[in-house]
């Protein structure tokens, strides 16, 4: 059985200031903590007048002070844009904040369009380093220090403490699969970005070239997808109108707030109207049972371990009530007790012992 987890960006919608997206993502991630989700992931853009998550350290440290038991990641840390040893400090406080629940994903993308990341960093060339930025980070946040010969040797990333975040590699090609095998390294591929394209190609790449590390013996897969539930099927499909008209908005250079579903309509190209059926045909969209299925034949084609969802809604009760419909159907809670009670009662074998 795989685990299930949430994404959340911080969409922007029309006629809200972006400041309440963010708040929203923090009471997002109460609830899905109180839901049974295993982890929550934020995003990193830039210049995007979609997604306002710009700083996912900062949103994870709030989501830290509210939370006892999900882990929080970034999904993730733009590389190329910054020094690893500022972010390995960066997540080792935060990992001081919430021991053992910090994922640390990192990506090579730049989460906003050529000029935005080069005003971030100035080195054209910087994502030329990211394979070596990762081993660099991997070191410093699992508090060691590069080794000699190299400019950081002897310089650590603090503070101390006894455990570390997991790092993580993000990707939608090739190209993050082949390093986060090489790496040894657990893996998401941004199904929801490439719409499935690729998916089973890198997965396998992932998979076969998987060379075993200290803390992932065997390899990891996550798969992060969109997906929205409703209490009915036609509702879901209503909400979804949304979703559809900003892909089809963004496919013509055209981004902005997500609209409200009434809002959604224009007219739309022949070409549009088939794009739109397309992504309606590959949507995990419906019923929280029709939803449910589709996840799960998802996950056994890509055979995730993880099935990593995210919702973009044009208010924050039908997101909200998406992710309480799939957890009530895959039974989250349920399973959650049923770990407390197996670990209450492992506990009390060893008090006894």
């Amino acid at each position: 059985m795989f685990k299930l987890s949430v994404l959340d960006q911080s969409v922007a919608v029309q006629g809200q200031l972006g400041a309440r997206a963010i708040q929203q993502t923090v009471d997002l991630a109460q609830r899905c903590e109180q839901l049974g989700y295993n982890r929550f992931w934020v995003s990193e853009h830039h210049s995007h007048p979609s997604i306002v998550g710009t700083a996912p350290e900062v949103l994870m440290a709030a989501i830290a002070a509210k939370t006892q038991r999900i882990r929080i990641g970034s999904a993730g840390v733009m590389l190329p844009h910054y020094a690893s040893l500022k972010v390995a400090e960066q997540f080792r406080v935060l990992d001081a904040l919430a021991p053992g629940r910090i994922d640390l994903g990192v990506g090579r993308a730049p989460g906003s369009d050529g000029r935005t990341a080069q005003l971030l960093n100035p080195d054209r060339y910087a994502s030329d380093r990211f394979p070596e930025q990762v081993i660099e980070l991997r070191q410093w946040v699992s508090g060691q220090t590069p080794p000699l010969g190299h400019p950081g040797h002897n310089v650590f990333a603090y503070p101390s403490s006894d455990t570390c975040p997991d790092v993580w590699m993000l990707g939608s090609s090739d190209y993050g699969a082949q390093l986060a095998a090489y790496l040894g390294l657990p893996y998401a591929f941004a199904y929801f970005i490439t719409e499935g394209q690729g998916a089973q190609q890198a997965l396998e790449l992932y998979r076969s070239g998987f060379k075993p590390s200290p803390l992932y013996p065997k390899p990891y897969a996550a798969v992060c997808v969109w997906a929205l539930a409703a209490d009915t099927e036609e509702e879901a499909w209503w909400a979804f109108k949304s979703r559809a008209r900003w892909r089809t908005d963004r496919n013509s250079g055209r981004i902005g707030p997500l609209l409200h579903p009434d809002q959604s309509d224009r007219d739309f190209t022949s070409e549009e109207l088939y794009g739109i059926e397309q992504l309606k045909a590959n949507a995990l969209v419906g019923s929280a049972s029709q939803v449910k299925s589709k996840i799960e034949n998802l996950a056994s084609k890509l055979q995730a371990d993880e099935i990593v969802i995210i919702t973009w809604s044009h208010d924050a009760d039908s997101q909200l009530r998406s992710y309480e419909l799939i957890a009530n159907e895959f039974g989250l809670n349920q399973q959650k007790v049923k770990s407390q009670q197996i670990n209450h009662h492992n506990h009390g074998d060893a008090q006894h012992v």
